[in-house]
């Protein structure tokens, strides 16, 4: 079993940037494919980035392509979602997840962390 805890959120202006970490408990990370989705109010999960287990691979949303970056420390048991450029559309609650294969579907993830807020004023 894998627990995942997101922090870093917080209130930044537009054209801002953010740093959220996710980190994770277990010895099994690596096992482990790390995606970034988000919900704003309303609205279902979206996906926004993916990582592979071992770092080379990543996979991105269209809306954040360009300005977000997905990294990962396996020996920190950390993933991190650099934001640039953040846009008031980008204001969600982020969550952190993993998965055993490098999906971008919220329901291919099994563990999942609390969210972490992110409000971009314009």
């Amino acid at each position: 079993q894998v627990q995942l805890v997101e922090s870093g959120g917080g209130l930044v202006q537009a054209g801002g940037s953010l740093r959220l970490s996710c980190a994770a408990s277990g010895r099994t990370f690596s096992s482990y494919a790390m995606g970034w989705f988000r919900q704003a109010p309303g609205q279902e999960r979206e996906f926004v980035a993916v990582i592979n287990r071992s770092g080379l691979t990543t996979n991105y949303a269209d809306s954040v392509k360009g300005r977000f970056t997905v990294s990962r420390d396996n020996a920190k048991n950390t993933v991190y979602l650099q934001m640039n450029s953040l846009k008031p559309e980008d204001t969600a609650v982020y969550y952190c997840a993993a998965a055993t294969l490098f999906r971008t579907t919220p329901a291919s993830y099994n563990y999942w962390g609390q969210g972490t807020q992110v409000s971009v004023s314009s």
